[in-house]
């Protein structure tokens, strides 16, 4: 285990850096402790709970707390222990019994073990989700049914989540009775090696006395069988109102367990941080607790190891959402630096465990000379060729080995060998309908715990790809359980239908994604919150010598509902031969003037900058078709069409290159505002596992493409009319496109729909971006592993493509290198453009006839220079100004 794991500062392995796998013995021994005096939800760092709304911790005993029929069980798995491979013994036991008020019992409900899930194939991550599993992989279940008898089952069932196969049962003429509130019984399971294969043996006994009450054996499991996660499970089954159990005292021992204490996952889940302007902010992410958990955290630092670390911030847990955000001011950021933020948890006996999550603040890379930007969309953690059961708290995916694609190891290893100096997350880092279970909206406390158990899936995948890192994250439609969002200035969406704009969810559930996600991120540009309260986070960041804008396009966004002569299903105009020009309808907004005015004086600052970036959810333009026929989708900045005209003008003012994500299909297009090619450039990030397939296949193939580029390259009108021009896209494959190397890779759901990662490459020396679309299975050592078009290196001055009416004589400096030079047109006083030229000369162009004001220099010095009344020149005059400084 890594030095930075979260562990209790006091465990030896944390402090020396070691990954236990113990040998046969007592050193892997299992005892729960669940503290008497302590209720919360959250059921402690040694667990997994499924869901986290499911279950709690009370009067020293775990409590499954979900009563409604349910198909998936619900299950907690032990993180810190597993079944190896090894040959040996296994014992298992817990107290066990009905909790009160629960309704008649029958046999299609339990209580009991879950062993052996997700095999000797799975991370045990993903194990940790397995609720049931066709196929392979699911374990076995040892139980004791709501009719008192002692039953294995199969978790590794045909097909249906809700059908578990009864492989033995006890005789019902034996001790066996109807369960019921007040009883106390202990199971005991044992495995032992018979021959080549292994015998179980399951019995229940009344805890207070002893007695037997029964006993059941299962005979000839295979060795695959008991390989994998241990779990206690609770099932309530068809019935309304059904049974909920208890659990304590859950022992854990025998040669064939393995210890792995660096698995533990809590208190502190994972924790974001930005560097901007000598600004540090670091948010920890915990879980729910309770009451009286203690609620501050605290945060320590230190610039070498043998240096003493020095407490440099204590905060409140800001609850609900759980998030401790630390900011520290006039940062030394010359420097690398150790970071350590420690919480005190609650433990038995009234006594408490200081538990640390480690890292590394880097120095500000703005010497560097090329800036390196990892960004990703599409969080999704599961396929979709898997059952599928609507309803707030039974929908759920078959987890089987082809469609587990949670914990994202593979994308995360290949991120982190391209070394990047940011990472930026686009959008749908919680996929709300399969991650793993569906969306439950209703009652407000479940849908915001429904969230955190989804959220927590992105921190336990990407926690260490972050804790030495700098991220921003951009939450979207799905982050705030939304198919599509039109947010509409904050409203509440009218007659809780998405597309009539605004937000189905309560303020207070948006608010908390928010912090969860972007609380990190540097002070809102303007802080003043939208209707209903709902928070803002658009901003400036400052790091590495580029400047970035991190925007939110969906927050002001109007609604379809404004487009009323069309028929419009799910943001897709459907309406045949429909003229998208009737679609940009007066009044309808895309950024907001808000955003548009930030990104304005975002444009014109240059201080500290070499190159500039936009951070967006998605594409500035309707990069999709249905059938070669050109779509029509409103929820993508394409629309409204006036919306982003004006603002990819105000992003083309500072030279700015587009990030973005969403659209699950990964693409470079050159954007045009009133011709092609005017604008910037964009990259639009593949998905981390693609959930919706997009295509790009237009029909008649791209003007002005370059020689040898495929036939959807070139310059196109988009389905609502917006100029692009195309230079690469990541289509998915079909299966019969499909090549033997790419039908052999597994998950083959996941691979074949072009699912990967972005990689940008700022050259601020050359002054030169290099854009890199990765699959997900490949790094940088697998150089011709980029999907086709891919890399491109562009300039870039070529993010303000517009053609000059005239030019500007040339500047001549002296005394300067590489100054910020903005033209401002005299005619209105309108800024034209503002950037950070490379060398000692520059001649600007202008796109009017008549004279200008420039200004030259370094943005924040007191030596600007200002040249007024400066006439364009043609284009074949070599007028010189020489500036002198």
């Amino acid at each position: 285990m890594s030095l930075r794991r979260m562990t209790p500062i006091a465990t030896l392995s944390g402090l020396l850096g070691l990954t236990i796998v113990a040998a046969a013995g007592a050193a892997q021994e299992f005892h729960s402790a669940w503290p008497e005096d302590a209720t919360r939800v959250w059921v402690g760092p040694e667990y997994w709970a499924n869901r986290l709304q499911d279950w709690r911790i009370a009067g020293g005993r775990l409590e499954c707390v979900e009563s409604r029929p349910t198909k998936p069980m619900r299950t907690v798995h032990l993180l810190t222990r597993c079944l190896g491979k090894r040959r040996g013994v296994l014992q298992m036991s817990v107290r066990t019994g009905v909790i009160e008020g629960a309704a008649p019992l029958s046999e299609q409900t339990w209580s009991g073990f879950l062993i052996g899930a997700g095999g000797q194939e799975l991370d045990y991550r993903a194990a940790a989700l397995v609720h049931h599993s066709p196929g392979r992989g699911g374990g076995l279940i040892a139980a004791i049914n709501g009719r008192g008898e002692l039953v294995f089952r199969d978790n590794t069932g045909p097909t249906r989540q809700d059908v578990f196969p009864l492989l033995t049962v006890q005789s019902r003429q034996g001790s066996a009775a109807p369960r019921r509130g007040g009883e106390d019984i202990e199971l005991r399971l044992e495995a032992a090696p018979t021959g080549s294969a292994y015998t179980l043996t399951l019995s229940a006994h009344d805890h207070a006395t002893s007695q037997l009450l029964g006993r059941v054996t299962l005979g000839d499991v295979e060795p695959q069988r008991l390989v994998g996660n241990v779990a206690l499970v609770s099932h309530v089954g068809p019935q309304q109102g059904g049974a909920r159990y208890w659990f304590r005292d859950w022992q854990v021992s025998g040669s064939k367990v393995e210890r792995h204490d660096e698995r533990r996952f809590g208190p502190i889940l994972c924790a974001q941080h930005t560097l901007s302007d000598g600004t540090l902010k670091i948010t920890a992410q915990l879980p729910p607790l309770g009451a009286d958990d203690t609620p501050t955290a605290r945060l320590d630092v230190r610039y070498s190891g043998d240096e003493p670390w020095q407490a440099v911030a204590s905060e409140k847990i800001v609850a609900p959402g759980w998030t401790v955000p630390f900011r520290v001011e006039k940062w030394d950021s010359s420097r690398d630096a150790q970071y350590r933020i420690i919480y005190s948890l609650r433990e038995p006996g009234g006594k408490a465990t200081d538990y640390q999550w480690r890292g590394r603040i880097r120095r500000d890379p703005v010497d560097k000379r090329t800036v390196v930007v990892a960004a990703f969309t599409g969080n999704s953690n599961c396929g979709t060729g898997a059952d599928r059961t609507r309803g707030a708290n039974t929908a759920a995916r078959r987890w089987t080995l082809d469609n587990i694609w949670f914990p994202h190891a593979d994308i995360v290893r290949h991120v982190k060998a391209h070394r990047p100096d940011l990472l930026v997350f686009t959008g749908d880092q919680v996929y709300n309908s399969n991650s793993p279970t569906a969306t439950e909206r209703t009652p407000e406390d479940k849908a915001q715990l429904d969230y955190l158990y989804k959220w927590y899936l992105w921190c336990w995948a990407y926690a260490d790809l972050v804790r030495d890192t700098p991220v921003v994250c951009l939450p979207d439609d799905h982050d705030v359980f939304h198919g599509n969002i039109w947010g509409w200035s904050g409203r509440k969406s009218p007659e809780g239908n998405q597309n009539n704009g605004g937000y189905l969810m309560s303020p207070e559930f948006v608010n908390i994604v928010e912090r969860t996600q972007t609380s990190h991120l540097p002070d809102p540009y303007d802080p003043t919150p939208v209707e209903q309260g709902i928070g803002v986070y658009y901003t400036a960041m400052n790091y590495g010598g580029i400047s970035f804008a991190v925007l939110e396009d969906r927050k002001f966004k109007s609604p379809p509902t404004l487009v009323q002569d069309a028929e419009i299903r799910d943001g897709h105009i459907m309406t045949p031969d429909y003229d998208p020009k009737n679609a940009d309808v007066p009044g309808a907004t895309l950024l907001g003037d808000r955003q548009l005015k930030f990104l304005r004086d975002w444009a014109a600052d240059w201080r500290g900058a070499s190159m500039k970036v936009a951070l967006s959810q998605t594409l500035f333009a309707n990069l999709q078709t249905r059938e070669g026929r050109l779509d029509k989708d409103l929820d993508s900045n394409a629309w409204p069409q006036w919306g982003r005209k004006r603002a990819l003008h105000e992003l083309r003012r500072g030279f700015a290159f587009m990030i973005c994500g969403d659209q699950h299909l990964g693409s470079i297009i050159h954007h045009g505002i009133d011709e092609w090619n005017e604008a910037g450039y964009s990259l639009c990030v593949p998905s981390i596992a693609n959930y919706y397939l997009r295509f790009w296949e237009p029909a008649e193939p791209g003007r002005n493409r370059k020689p040898g580029m495929p036939a959807y390259t070139g310059e196109f009108l988009d389905g609502l009319g917006n100029r692009i021009t195309v230079w690469a896209v990541a289509n998915p494959k079909r299966p019969q496109q499909l090549t033997d190397e790419e039908r052999a890779r597994r998950p083959l759901e996941l691979h074949r729909k072009a699912p990967g990662y972005g990689i940008v490459r700022l050259s601020k020396n050359e002054g030169t971006i290099t854009i890199e679309c990765w699959p997900r299975h490949a790094g940088p050592k697998d150089r011709k592993a980029q999907y086709p078009g891919w890399p491109l290196t562009i300039r870039m001055e070529d993010n303000y493509g517009r053609e000059p009416a005239a030019y500007l004589p040339t500047l001549k400096f002296s005394g300067i290198e590489n100054p910020v030079v903005q033209v401002i047109d005299e005619m209105d006083d309108d800024i034209v453009y503002t950037l950070r030229v490379r060398g000692t000369s520059f001649r600007p162009k202008v796109f009017r006839r008549g004279t200008y004001t420039v200004r030259i220099g370094e943005p924040g010095t007191p030596g600007m220079r200002i040249l007024n009344n400066v006439h364009t020149v043609r284009g074949d005059e070599k007028q010189v100004i020489s500036v002198r400084f």
